[in-house]
């Protein structure tokens, strides 16, 4: 057991002066920043490089008012999310707009909203008021899990009650899977 032990500090001690050998010549070319005070006036600091232009506007910039909400050049006025069929999943393309409202919401907490979600006309009356009950509460809860306050947003479900488009062809019933967002007052 003693020689064990004599072995193994042996071993340690050669691997603990392995480490103090002198730097490779890749180490030793490491450059040293001087912090030593300057001598003399101090230099005016350099001015920070303009930040790039990279065109893109963040979704809500300041605090915006209810104009904002009717501007067709802001992403606040686009106000119905799509679903695929028989679906309640919020699609990734859909996300900037669900964020740009919950963000104008946690801005303005006197503001409330009501998603209203609707079903195309394949399946059964229950079954789809179930179905555009899902889908609000799906924009409804993304926005709560981005800053918006519970009591801002009411979740209906009209169902096929009421179709944005009327023909009986995909098209049509891709339009009318959909959750509206209705500002109160509107």
């Amino acid at each position: 057991m003693k020689r064990l032990l004599t072995g193994l500090s042996v071993l340690i001690l050669l691997a603990l002066a392995g480490c103090a050998a002198t730097p490779t010549a890749e180490q030793s070319g490491a450059a040293v920043e001087d912090r030593a005070a300057p001598v003399g006036p101090p230099a005016a600091a350099p001015k920070p490089a303009p930040k790039p232009d990279t065109g893109a506007k963040p979704l809500v910039e300041k605090p915006l008012g209810a104009a904002a909400l009717k501007d067709p050049g802001n992403i606040l006025s686009r106000r119905s999310v799509y679903f695929d069929f028989d679906s309640n999943l919020v699609k990734d393309e859909y996300r900037p707009l669900v964020t740009a409202h919950a963000r104008y919401l946690q801005q303005n907490p006197g503001a409330k909203m009501r998603i209203e979600g609707n079903a195309d006309e394949r399946g059964s009356r229950e079954y789809n008021i179930a179905l555009g009950q899902r889908r609000s509460e799906a924009v409804k809860q993304m926005m709560q899990l981005l800053g918006a306050r519970p009591d801002q947003i009411e979740s209906v479900s009209f169902g096929e009650e009421k179709p944005k488009a009327t023909g009986h062809d995909e098209a049509s019933w891709a339009e009318n899977r959909r959750a509206d967002i209705v500002y109160q007052g509107e």
